[in-house]
């Protein structure tokens, strides 16, 4: 940003920087033209500095003003003088002030009396220099009288004269009298005895002070002999002369030591008065005391003094009046006596007592008012009043005023023909008159100036001329004061110069106003313009506002402010600029503040602060407590945006703010914390109103701890049957600190509360005294009285017994009382102790009886009980039912149907009866299987019962019995009943254990459970695509004599899903569900699992292979058909499941480790794929369902998972046969996208595709011109001599591997750039080649379903065929170790000599097995080989 400096403008600042002097008169007082433009009223002239809060009158314009005034011609104006009183001290010298300036430098001259004060003549009195304040030196010991008198100052220069007040000069009373008892001997106070005041009690008393007159006047106040305050109160006070009032005298206030002090202010001395006795007497004493003159006669009644209503001893009368200057304090009285004391209280007939300036002292016997006004003018009454009465005073206040400044005149500075006023307005009670002087002489004495017109209190000066400068004098004045005020008129002629610093930097927040000053001295007075950024064009209107005194108004300022400002100030003499800069800063604002906290107590609370701030302003954050600062310690810790205290205490408890400060703004925010805890423990538990059996007990509460208690639990002690053990006795209410409790006899009681509130209870209070109550017969008996019998010939009473605290005394018994119902008449009784069962012996069997049971101690019986029916013992039913009879329903249903047995046979309550049914065989001659008994209940009013869940096709058992609480009767005749036939159970096993091309072979087994005469199974299937959307339903009858199909004419490649089940003459049960899919083609066996000693390269891919299908594991029959297959993407896990629960997971673990399983949620699919495994190693597999709680219901079998290492094949060895198999898998071309899964999606058939079929073409031509290429090649080389050759070396491949080709076992792995393929199959419609050798057998040597060769395929002998491959791995593969790299980049083995390569005559037959011998071949051959370029055709050369 441009800020230029302005050398000589800099200087003048620097130059009136310096001068700091201030004004005679304020500015406001002086002529506002030249600091801004020129108006006609003074009140709207005068110059103001704006603030973005407030308008402050003045401040900048006044001083710079002020100090550029100093250089330029000025009348004097008088800038210090004394007050208008002035009392004197007259142990100092005695100075009156009067100070004055004006250029030039103004003399001085003083008045005394109105007469001219020659202080040349007076030795004593000297003018301090460049002053004309006076000093009069009254050390000497001259009399400070001599000088009293109205002393007026004047100031006077070539432009004009002014005057000071008139200063009242008196000496305080208390120096004469003080001077008179040093001289003459006369006391301040006269030293009359007092004689003692002999005082009736109840009587009212005055005792007076009377002070000596001081000026000012003197405080009084009264103590006694040793200088202590003697004690006020309603009934004894000091009214404002200084007087002690008694509205009635007690005995203790008989003393003789009251004493009244004066002190006053102005010489800080202490005056006292002669002590004043008081004796205050009751009727008796004086009675007494009159007797001894008297002859023993009573001379006063003996009556005590009467009381009496109200009366007021200040002030008199009912009405009274007071008078009070405007300004000054108003103070009203009223004292009353009267007995009892009255009370007095105040009030306002004609308006309201201004709350915020009245105080009631003196024991409300003062009304003082501050400040007043005229409005405080009216009538006010004070009343007294006690229980016999009231009396009232009114007062009737008037206000009068010496004169105020209404607006007083001010300096005016014009430029010659110009015109200004001067105005003086002042205002008083009465009416003040206003008197004008110029240069101190009256204004009509002065000489004419045509230019000059005065009317009233105004005068106007029109057209001015160079040398009508002077100074005018404004008197206003009525009977209570005057004012006088200088004002002068000083006309120049002046060029404009701006007075705000150059240069200058205001910061404002957005969207707060931004004042721009632009302060200017000229006369005539200057016009303000303003610009922005440039002088191009003037701001004028919205959002500027132009104030006269020049400053530029922002009322809501934005980003768009920021800028250099430029001020222009004109006047017809000159022009003057000045620049000035606005920078607008973002606000401060707290984002988060803290927020109201309720803490238990020791524990920590963060109160937060977020703030948000300009980035150029440097925030401060101060943390209050209470408004003041927090406590200096260490569990405060105040971070950058945070307060955290630890561990508070009840002490922490406030309001706590948050205080964020920059140089331009702040922003506060403030939060309550509430600190709570557990109230403590109530205190002082006390007994009260005892009664026999209930006490009163009353406590104090503890400290509730910012949280209200909610309730009290009163709790008792036993000393007497449980010490140490306390009982909740009853709760009371949080508001309640009493409670009637009602007691038990025969207790020792002793009580403890505890208090609850929101944060818990309190800890127990302290025991009470123990509380005994006295013994009583028992108020209750025993209850849950019951008679039953153990056995059919007894009855056992039982109840429930009493407790120590019901037994109400010693020697609890029970009374156990018995008689059979409407049989006997009398009760048999007995008493135990210490029971609560009793048996009774020889009773018939299940007859009723009356019992009651009635409680008794040393003191007396419980209540008259109650008798309670009971009845003896049963005896099991002597009879069986009749009649029992079998209907089936269904074949799994049946219904039993018996006649009741006779009641009396029961011999007890009749409970119900019992079906013990069996199954005893299967009528299927493959199922003789014997079931467990079961048994069905039913109740007692019932006559038949169904039997559910029977077996269908079977042979059953029952027989029935009745049955009591005793037990089962006999049982009735077995009745044997036989069930239809039903459906089928599921078929035992269902797999499919062949697969082809279109083909696929079903096996099963019978179902367990036949329920019938099987008549057949029912085969159901259809196709499900990569969506698991179904095809048509096809449904096959199967007899039941066949154990296995095969489904033929099946689209390759392609899932199915079968739904299998056996079948009566009752229809089909329950299915079994498998899925498989039929092979891409015949390639594709080697993912088939290994069969028939066969081990291939599926062994390490997956186990079992994804085709496999299995029948539902033993250990969770829910499962089924779980099969794994490894791709690109991962292991894909698929499965059956039939369970009802609906949260499947995969869990998986590293085979032989120690790990936990990990774990898979499964989302609704019957499959799952895990990412993420690592290639080499074996995983074991299982699927988990869970309920809802997660918990695992039902788990599928262990699958083994093996993850292939895909760079590399196996090459196996065994004892019996030599095994070659290769798995390659490599990538084709990226035109296919579909991933390799367990589901193997409907294939599109890619035979009829149009570049499938030019695809073949082309690569049918190509090896019709390398057969032709490598048959002039075998044309060049010599037979191989294969059968000596390995007979001479062995086989290479089927030697143990050493242990430096770091193998395991019988395995070797080699990389895939090691194989001299030889023949190659390719898979254009999946995304993997695969390639296999598969074991020879003897009768059929060296085929295979992928592709057949001949000869050479025994055991112990070389590869007689290898499968060449495509160049699609585009890896850089290393060689085994024992292998070397030719140039050619194809690798031959060390030692070995067996390849197809080098052989030289090889003949096809048409199946393209081979039917001739290799070629011996030389070394020279070999290596002349090896130096032929890698292609198809060193491949090929087998095929020559």
């Amino acid at each position: 940003m441009d800020r230029p400096r302005d050398g000589p403008l800099a200087l003048l600042l620097l130059l009136l920087g310096h001068v700091i002097t201030a004004l005679e008169v304020p500015l406001d007082h002086r002529a506002p033209a030249r600091c801004q433009n020129k108006s006609p009223s003074p009140v709207s002239n005068q110059c103001v500095i704006m603030s973005s809060d407030h308008v402050l009158t003045l401040s900048l314009c006044d001083s710079l003003e002020a100090k550029l005034l100093e250089g330029l011609p000025q009348p004097p104006t008088i800038t210090h003088q004394s007050l208008k009183e002035y009392i004197v001290d007259p142990r100092e010298n005695i100075v009156i002030h009067c100070e004055a300036k004006g250029k030039p430098h103004p003399g001085f001259s003083w008045t005394r009396n109105g007469t001219h004060f020659d202080i040349d003549k007076d030795p004593k009195v000297t003018m301090k220099p460049h002053s004309g304040t006076l000093v009069i030196d009254i050390s000497g010991g001259e009399k400070a009288d001599a000088y009293e008198g109205v002393y007026q100052c004047t100031a006077h220069n070539e432009l004009g004269t002014a005057v000071s007040n008139n200063i009242l000069i008196r000496q305080s009373n208390i120096f004469s009298v003080i001077r008179d008892l040093i001289l003459g001997g006369s006391p301040l106070w006269s030293k009359e005895k007092f004689s003692p005041i002999v005082a009736q009690e109840g009587q009212s008393l005055i005792l007076h002070c009377r002070p000596p007159a001081g000026l000012p006047p003197p405080i009084v106040f009264w103590m006694d002999n040793n200088f202590q305050r003697l004690p006020q109160s309603r009934r004894v006070s000091q009214g404002l002369n200084g007087d002690l009032y008694f509205s009635n005298v007690l005995m203790e206030d008989s003393r003789n030591n009251y004493i009244c002090y004066a002190r006053f202010p102005h010489t800080q001395t202490i005056q006292q008065k002669q002590p004043i006795t008081v004796h205050v007497i009751d009727m008796d004493s004086l009675n007494d005391t009159m007797a001894d003159y008297f002859n023993d006669t009573d001379l006063f009644s003996d009556k005590p003094v009467d009381e009496r209503p109200p009366s007021f001893m200040v002030p008199s009368g009912s009405l009274s009046s007071k008078m009070v200057l405007r300004g000054e304090v108003l103070e009203l009285e009223c004292i009353a006596d009267g007995l009892p004391t009255p009370v007095v209280s105040w009030t306002k007939l004609s308006g309201e007592i201004p709350s915020h300036r009245a105080s009631f002292q003196n024991f409300n016997k003062t009304l003082r008012i501050t400040e007043v006004s005229e409005a405080d003018a009216g009538e006010y009454r004070c009343t007294a009043r006690n229980r016999l009465g009231s009396v009232h005073h009114t007062i009737r206040v008037s206000v009068k005023a010496a004169p105020y400044w209404i607006s007083a005149p001010r300096n005016l500075v014009l430029a010659p023909l110009e015109t200004g006023v001067i105005t003086c307005r002042a205002r008083g009670h009465p009416k003040p008159s206003i008197r004008w002087s110029m240069n101190g002489l009256p204004i009509e004495d002065s000489p004419k100036d045509p230019s000059r017109k005065v009317e009233d209190d105004t005068i106007i000066f029109s057209e001015v001329q160079t040398g009508s400068s002077a100074v005018y004098q404004c008197n206003a004045s009525n009977e209570y004061g005057y004012l006088l005020s200088n004002a002068f008129v000083n006309v120049l002629a002046e060029p404009p110069r701006v007075l705000t610093p150059p240069n200058k930097v205001y910061q404002v927040i957005m969207n707060q106003p931004a004042l721009l000053e632009c302060l200017s001295f000229g006369s005539p007075v200057p016009a303000v313009t303003w610009f922005k950024d440039s002088r191009s064009s003037m701001l004028d209107g919205d959002p500027y506002e132009f104030h006269k005194n020049g400053t530029l108004q922002i009322h809501v300022s934005q980003a768009v402010n920021n800028g250099k400002y430029t001020c222009v100030a004109r006047n017809n003499l000159g022009i003057s600029e000045n620049h000035v800069y606005l920078e607008v800063k973002e606000p401060t604002r707290i984002l988060r503040p803290p927020d109201y906290r309720v803490v238990h107590r020791n524990r920590d609370v963060l109160f937060e602060c977020k703030v948000k701030h300009d980035p150029s302003l440097v925030p401060s954050t101060t943390w209050l407590k209470d408004g003041g600062e927090l406590p200096d310690d260490e569990r405060f810790r105040v971070d950058s945006d945070s307060l955290t205290i630890k561990d508070v205490t009840e002490s922490d408890a406030g309001t706590y703010m948050c205080v964020v400060n920059t140089s331009l703004d702040q922003d506060s925010a403030s939060a309550r914390l509430t600190v709570v805890g557990q109230p403590d423990a109530p205190t002082d538990l006390e007994l009260t109103d005892p009664g026999a059996r209930s006490v009163q007990l009353t406590w104090t509460p503890g400290d509730e701890h910012n949280s209200a208690i909610k309730k009290f639990l009163i709790q008792y002690e036993d000393g007497l049957h449980q010490s140490g053990v306390w009982h909740n006795l009853t709760e009371v209410p949080g508001t309640k600190t009493t409670a009637h409790l009602k007691l038990s006899p025969y207790v020792h009681y002793s009580f403890r509360v505890l208090a609850l509130n929101d944060v818990g209870y309190s800890r127990p209070s302290m025991p009470s005294r123990q509380y005994r109550t006295n013994p009583a017969a028992p108020d209750e008996n025993p209850g849950e009285v019951k008679g039953h019998g153990m056995e059919h010939n007894n009855l056992v009473i039982t109840w429930k017994p009493l407790t120590g605290l019901q037994a109400n005394g010693p020697g609890l018994l029970y009374k156990v009382m018995w008689r059979q119902q409407d049989v006997e008449e009398e009760w048999t009784s007995v008493s135990v102790a210490n029971v609560s069962k009793f048996m009774v012996s020889g009773t018939p069997t299940f007859v009723p009886y009356e019992v009651k049971v009635q409680a008794q101690n040393d003191y007396g019986h419980g209540p008259k009980p109650a008798a309670v029916i009971g009845y003896s013992g049963e005896d099991f039913p002597s009879a069986a039912p009749d009649h029992v009879q079998v209907v089936v329903l269904n074949s799994s249903l049946a219904e039993v149907h018996w006649e009741d047995v006779p009641p009396r046979s029961v011999r007890g309550r009749l409970q119900g009866y019992k079906v013990h049914y069996r199954r005893e065989r299967s009528l299927h001659r493959h199922n003789s299987h014997h079931g467990e008994q079961r048994t069905e209940s039913f109740g007692p009013n019932r006559t038949s019962g169904k039997l559910p869940n029977l077996h269908p096709f079977s042979v059953y058992s029952l027989h029935v019995t009745a049955f009591n609480a005793r037990g089962e009767g006999p049982a009735s005749a077995t009745q044997r009943f036989e069930t239809p036939e039903g459906v089928p159970g599921v078929p035992s096993f269902f797999r499919v254990s062949a697969s082809d091309l279109d083909s696929l072979t079903l096996e099963w087994g019978p179902p367990h459970e036949r329920n019938g005469r099987l008549t057949g199974y029912t085969l159901r299937y259809q196709t499900v695509n990569s969506s698991h959307d179904l095809g048509l339903l096809e449904e096959l009858d199967l007899p039941s004599n066949h154990s296995s199909l095969t489904l033929h004419n099946l689209h390759h490649s392609t899932r199915y899903k079968f739904y299998f089940s056996a079948r009566t003459q009752r229809g089909s049960g329950p299915a079994l569900t498998e899925e498989a899919v039929t092979i891409l083609d015949r390639g594709a066996l080697a993912l088939l699992p290994p069969a028939h000693g066969y081990r291939c390269c599926s062994d390490i891919i997956t186990s079992p292979a994804p085709n496999t299908l299995t029948s539902p594991p033993a250990v969770a029959p829910a499962f089924g058909n779980v099969s794994s297959s490894v791709s690109e993407d991962g292991a894909l896990i698929s499965w059956e499941y039939w369970g009802p629960e609906k949260h499947l997971y995969v869990e998986y673990i590293i085979d032989n480790s120690d790990e936990d399983w990990h774990t898979e949620k499964v989302n609704g699919s019957q499959f799952h794929v895990l990412k993420g495994l690592k290639e080499g190693l074996a995983y074991k597999v299982r699927v988990v369902a869970g309920g809802q709680d997660e918990r695992s219901l039902h788990r599928s079998e262990e699958l083994l998972v093996k993850l292939p290492d895909v760079k590399h094949v196996v090459l196996e060895n065994t004892e019996d046969e030599h095994h070659v198999c290769i798995m390659l898998r490599m990538r084709l071309s990226s035109s296919s996208s579909s991933s390799s899964s367990a589901v193997v999606s409907p294939q599109v058939d890619i035979a009829t595709q149009g570049w499938f079929i030019g695809l073949m073409s082309a690569i049918a031509l190509l090896i019709l011109i390398l057969l032709i290429v490598c048959f002039i090649k075998r044309n060049k080389g010599g037979k191989y001599p294969v059968k000596e050759k390995e007979d001479a070396h062995g086989d290479p491949e089927i030697q143990p591997m050493k242990e430096d080709d770091i193998t395991f076992g019988e395995y070797r792995t080699i990389s895939i750039d090691e194989l001299d393929f030889r023949s190659a199959r390719i898979f254009t419609a999946s995304d993997y080649i695969s390639a296999s050798f598969l074991p020879v057998n003897p009768d059929d040597p060296c085929r295979s379903r992928t592709l057949e060769f001949g000869k050479r395929c025994g055991r112990g002998h070389g590869f007689d065929s290898l499968i060449s491959m495509l160049n699609v791995v585009d890896e850089d593969h290393k060689p085994l170790q024992g292998s070397r790299t030719l140039s050619s980049g194809t690798i031959k083995r060390d030692g070995s000599d067996d390849s197809l390569v080098d052989s030289g005559d090889t003949q096809f037959n048409e199946d393209g097995s081979f039917i001739g011998q290799y070629s011996g071949r030389s070394e020279r051959d070999a290596a002349h080989e090896s130096s032929e370029p890698p292609s198809p055709i060193n491949a090929m050369n087998s095929f020559v």
